[in-house]
């Protein structure tokens, strides 16, 4: 598997500390709400939102989407189908959707048009990773854990293949583990593959 890895992009230890910052900076935003609601996005924030709800001081519920993109993988139109919704009732509630990456914004502004029909107090997004150079679409992101490069990332969540989610640090994928699959053309990590991209 090492030999797939190119490189640590960020730590285990960084990525400790900017989570520990995180919930702090959450905590003091949403003091005082009764109705914090965080929304994981399956399965790349899983382990991200793991840590990060042990951070975050005051009461807070979670729940968790799942989706996938319509349309061929190379070219997503970020219009997205929910495999698995939401069971609990947004109305009304401060909402906190959970991302591990974001790069070019489609998927994760359909996503935010979809929530925000539902009526919440309020929808912000705390994402662990932000790929500003690969953006499509203006997404409004409170919360970003690290700024990243155009790379391909694994690890703390992030998969190729399924491999790599249970890596500590985020690393750069080598790109001879994925240059012979003509269907990696962008990042993605929440989707079933990597032809889904946020």
């Amino acid at each position: 598997m090492r030999a797939d890895l190119d490189r640590i992009l960020v730590s285990a230890r960084e990525i400790a500390t900017r989570v520990a910052e995180l919930g702090r900076q959450i905590s003091a935003d949403y003091a005082g709400s009764r109705q914090l609601l965080a929304v994981g996005i399956l399965k790349g924030s899983t382990i991200f939102m793991a840590d990060l709800v042990r951070a975050i001081s005051i009461p807070v519920s979670f729940d968790f989407m799942a989706v996938a993109s319509y349309g061929q993988s190379s070219s997503s139109s970020g219009v997205v189908r929910i495999l698995k919704d939401l069971e609990q009732n947004i109305e009304g509630r401060d909402v906190l959707l959970i991302e591990d990456i974001v790069d070019t914004g489609l998927t994760l502004n359909y996503l935010l048009e979809t929530l925000r029909t539902r009526n919440p107090a309020s929808l912000r997004v705390c994402v662990l990773l932000d790929k500003p150079e690969r953006r499509k679409v203006a997404v409004p992101i409170a919360y970003v854990g690290f700024k990243i490069p155009d790379e391909f990332v694994v690890g703390y969540g992030l998969d190729y293949a399924e491999r790599y989610r249970n890596l500590p640090d985020v690393w750069v994928l080598n790109p001879e583990a994925y240059q012979n699959n003509s269907e990696v053309k962008i990042q993605s990590t929440s989707g079933k593959d990597h032809g889904y991209d946020h």
